[in-house]
């Protein structure tokens, strides 16, 4: 018997059928997480690459991108006066001159928060900054502190999309009176993000770092979290930078983690830190849980850090064990108020042994904050022993 739909029927399926392959061809247009077009600039531009050319506004003076301004492609051991031009990775790159700009169209998720990740280098010894935005929002990074020896670093800048079509932004917005200086970029990418859920048993978001902004498997510098106050559009879900000189964010690749593959590593002492408010219950009793230890990245001992939960402080040393690479570490503290802080820095500047100029720290990983058990002792009876007990074997009694 053949079946026969109605006229309503078979429209309602067609429908269906053309809002469903819509919803697809949307979906599979957004961007995916990795290097934007020509992110890397090895894309040769019309005519070929040539050194010392300068390009201006138009929309394939460089592959991919759009540029305003003295924007010039750079390439690895090209000389500049006295000096020899920074490559972060690759053969080429891109040189932002005074008040000169580039920028990508992409599409996103409307709504979704989304980390882009991108390496950059001074030209000169001055003070230099870089201006990355997805319109509104942006935020000056100061390239004035190199934090390696190899003359450029990865940072990572997070954004919420306002709309599905987004246009990132990467401007120098310095006035210099030497016109061949000016930020190096390289290596452009991007990563959706998502915030974690929370446990039961953890009051700490993201407490792991595992969600974190895009990490280039080839680099091992780590990626470079700036200043950031705003935990709704933080590149390290849950946590914000409080601080004026950044942390690292590291992967398990490179470096030494005490669990998973992400962790975060401190630096330039009390000018690193890192911090997240926690939802707690007022006079609660909390533990503060967490791995310290170090990267593996020959950084100079002593490392310590100094950790905070609401009024509580403690000066925690990481000490050395040929077993192990991290040890766990606690505070314990009592909740004033709904939601408590809680924070961790260098204790020291530390540099690495190898170069003595590499910035490093000690490194944190797992955080929890965990509600302590509480008994209330009375001289002698049965509560006493009680109390007694779950301190000797359960260690809940504090």
């Amino acid at each position: 018997m053949q079946m026969v739909c109605s006229s309503r029927r078979c429209e309602g399926v067609f429908l269906f059928l053309v809002l469903l392959a819509f919803s697809a061809a949307a979906a599979a247009a957004l961007l995916e997480d990795g290097v934007l077009s020509n992110g890397d600039f090895e894309t040769a531009p019309p005519g070929g690459f040539s050194s010392d050319v300068q390009f201006t506004d138009g929309p394939t003076t460089i592959p991919g991108w759009k540029s305003n301004g003295t924007v010039e492609l750079v390439e690895s051991g090209q000389k500049q006066g006295g000096m020899i031009l920074i490559v972060p990775q690759g053969i080429h790159a891109v040189r932002l001159g005074n008040d000169a700009e580039i920028s990508q169209e992409v599409k996103v998720e409307k709504g979704s928060i989304y980390s882009v990740t991108f390496s950059a280098a001074r030209t000169c010894a001055q003070l230099e900054s870089l201006n990355v935005s997805v319109p509104p929002a942006s935020q000056t990074i100061d390239l004035q502190t190199l934090y390696s020896v190899q003359g450029w670093d990865s940072y990572a800048w997070a954004f919420q999309a306002d709309e599905n079509d987004v246009r990132v932004v990467f401007k120098n917005p310095g006035m210099e009176d030497d016109p061949t200086c000016g930020p190096i970029i390289d290596d452009v990418a991007i990563k959706k993000l998502f915030v974690p859920d929370k446990s039961k048993d953890n009051a700490v978001l993201n407490g792991d770092f595992e969600e974190g902004p895009w990490m280039f498997r080839n680099a091992s510098l780590g990626v470079l979290l700036p200043t950031n106050l705003d935990e709704q559009t933080s590149s390290l879900p849950g946590w914000i930078v409080e601080s004026n000189r950044a942390v690292r964010y590291i992967d398990s690749y490179h470096f030494t983690v005490p669990g998973g593959k992400r962790a975060v590593e401190l630096l330039s002492g009390k000018e690193g830190i890192i911090s997240q408010m926690v939802q707690t219950k007022p006079n609660q009793r909390y533990k503060l849980i967490f791995s310290l230890g170090h990267a593996g990245d020959a950084c100079k001992q002593p490392l310590a850090v100094m950790a905070f939960a609401g009024d509580q402080a403690q000066n925690i040393h990481y000490t050395p064990n040929s077993n192990t690479t991290f040890q766990s570490a606690n505070l314990n503290f009592t909740a004033k108020a709904e939601r408590t802080r809680v924070a961790f820095y260098s204790v020291y500047y530390n540099t690495r042994t190898d170069d003595m100029s590499s910035l490093c720290g000690p490194v944190v990983d797992d955080v929890r904050v965990e509600q302590s058990g509480s008994c209330k002792i009375r001289l002698g009876g049965f509560v006493l022993v009680f109390c007694f007990v779950l301190q000797l074997f359960l260690f809940v009694c504090v």
